[in-house]
């Protein structure tokens, strides 16, 4: 275990490079810069984390362990179900973006910009360590009889974090870079009408076959993809 002063200084290292990181990217991010700001020698940091890799993997490991848990929702939210807390998840990813960018842009670098070694390695990362409660929320879902009981548990989850990672990850784009999966400028009533489209086809994948209350809500409210995606845009 790492002495205090040690730990101290590792954590110097990490909340500045996850800074660099955030702002420059992956590959354009220079050891170097970092240890200048930081008033150390370039080799300080490669002897802490071995290399630039191991550096962005223990900073991609603090952004991710920075987020909530899918049970970490509100009680009146979980109250309403599995399908209930995913919505409520996806319509906080643009608050929460908002409240603190970086880890969601690490996040997203450690995604889709970093090697494939690297990438390895995060993936071995999400798997054993399930940051995100993935298990235990999809026992829940089976729990309250909402979820195939047919289908294998890890199945299930390896659906839920495939899906879930992928539809986040273009909500956060389309924030922190406009116009890289569709146009600039869309309308907050169509991401609304995505976010329940993408949940119907979940549900309809993983779910019972019942009405959840989520599309129940929507019937009383009389506000369904389709009604939105008929319309015609207003600029």
């Amino acid at each position: 275990m790492p002495r205090p002063r040690s730990q101290a200084k590792r954590s110097r290292i990490v909340d500045l490079a996850m800074q660099h990181f955030a702002e420059s990217g992956y590959h354009a991010a220079r050891v170097g810069d970092m240890a200048a700001a930081l008033g150390i020698a370039k080799g300080s940091i490669f002897q802490h984390f071995g290399s630039k890799d191991g550096l962005f993997f223990e900073v991609y490991k603090r952004a991710v362990l920075s987020f909530p848990k899918y049970l970490d929702a509100p009680p009146e939210v979980r109250a309403n179900g599995f399908f209930d807390v995913l919505h409520y998840w996806l319509l906080r990813t643009e608050h929460m973006l908002h409240e603190d960018w970086i880890p969601y842009r690490i996040s997203l670098l450690g995604n889709y910009g970093t090697d494939l070694s690297l990438r390895r390695e995060i993936n071995r990362f999400l798997v054993t360590e399930d940051p995100y409660g993935t298990v235990a929320f999809v026992r829940f879902g089976l729990d309250r009889g909402e979820l195939r009981r047919d289908m294998d548990v890890e199945m299930i989850v390896s659906i839920l974090d495939w899906t879930m990672e992928r539809f986040q990850d273009a909500l956060l784009t389309a924030e922190l870079d406009p116009g890289l999966f569709r146009r600039q400028g869309e309308m907050p009533e169509k991401k609304e009408a995505r976010i329940h489209q993408f949940l119907a086809v979940l549900q309809r994948a993983v779910g019972v076959e019942s009405t959840s209350p989520l599309q129940a809500r929507r019937e009383v409210r009389k506000l369904t993809a389709a009604n939105l995606v008929g319309k015609p845009e207003k600029y």
